[in-house]
């Protein structure tokens, strides 16, 4: 549209998205829509969490309906599947695109993808890479699926959240992908604190192990942020201890009876264990816990 204003990254400014769910994930990427330029109403269960964007230029609303009245994009990110139906049914209406970037797991994609098709809404299947800081920064990995047709209307939400987005086919790709990703990260964090659990057990400093590993083949940046949390223990949320517990049985579910998954399942004993250590709010490196409770002595 000759002659709208425009954000820092060409988005139009006549451009409104809904942001349903403003935790961790949801403020930051509702703050980073905003510093883009786009218009952005946002609504959070708990309203005080939703508070602080309004110093940012986001207006809050009452309701889910409140904030998705009229927008051009109604962007999810809640807890769960069963959340995000619970706070959308109502709301959708034809003229907006739903940009769903929980992770929800395959069966809750297709239902909630169905409940889009009877809305009349076009859905796209958007889970995101990264936690908190990627989140804050707007370098998020955005693992977009649906149609086609939508990739270029889509791209100013997606490069204000995201420094990468990646197109993958149909609705419900990105979920499955998204699930590859987590097995891969639930392994590697919970390989992390068992490999500085037995460095403990051992007499040797934990933080040898992440000198040994570190500029060589074996090196992975994630095993240097959530080792140096369980050796220090200092948590510092990034990713809660209960929502990477949800996603281990997601993965799982998605492997079904064909795939040994042990690295996640490995991972989901010692996260619930975690949970009923009391860390279930706590950063998920706190997976560390699990494996010490029971153990004489810690």
């Amino acid at each position: 549209m000759a002659g709208s204003p425009r954000g820092n990254n060409g988005a139009m400014t006549d451009t409104t998205v809904a942001v349903l769910g403003t935790g961790i994930m949801g403020a930051p990427m509702a703050a980073n829509l905003a510093a883009a330029g786009l218009t952005v109403r946002a609504w959070n269960r708990t309203r005080a969490k939703a508070e602080p964007l309004a110093g940012k230029g986001v207006e809050i609303a009452d309701t889910p309906a409140g904030a998705a009245a009229g927008a051009d994009f109604v962007l999810t990110m809640l807890d769960d599947g069963s959340s995000v139906r619970e706070v959308v049914e109502d709301v959708l209406r034809p003229g907006a695109v739903w940009l769903q970037t929980s992770t929800v797991g395959i069966e809750w994609t297709a239902t909630l993808a169905a409940l889009a098709e009877k809305a009349g809404v076009p859905f796209v299947d958007a889970p995101v890479l990264g936690t908190k800081q990627p989140a804050e920064q707007g370098e998020l990995v955005v693992l977009a699926s649906g149609p086609e047709g939508l990739r270029e209307k889509c791209a100013p939400v997606f490069g204000a959240i995201g420094g990468r987005t990646l197109w993958l086919g149909p609705a419900g790709a990105g979920s499955r992908l998204k699930l590859v990703a987590n097995a891969w990260v639930l392994a590697l964090t919970n390989a992390t604190a068992e490999s500085v659990a037995l460095a403990g057990e051992l007499g040797v400093d934990p933080k040898l192990f992440l000198d040994v590993i570190s500029g060589g083949a074996l090196d992975v940046p994630y095993a240097h942020l959530k080792g140096g949390a369980m050796i220090s223990g200092e948590y510092p949320l990034s990713f809660a201890t209960r929502h990477a517990a949800k996603d281990a049985r997601l993965v799982l579910a998605a492997g079904g009876e064909g795939l040994d998954l042990g690295g996640v399942r490995a991972a989901l004993a010692h996260l619930d264990a975690a949970q009923d250590a009391g860390h279930a709010d706590e950063d998920m490196a706190a997976v560390y816990y699990g494996l010490r409770v029971g153990l004489p002595g810690r």
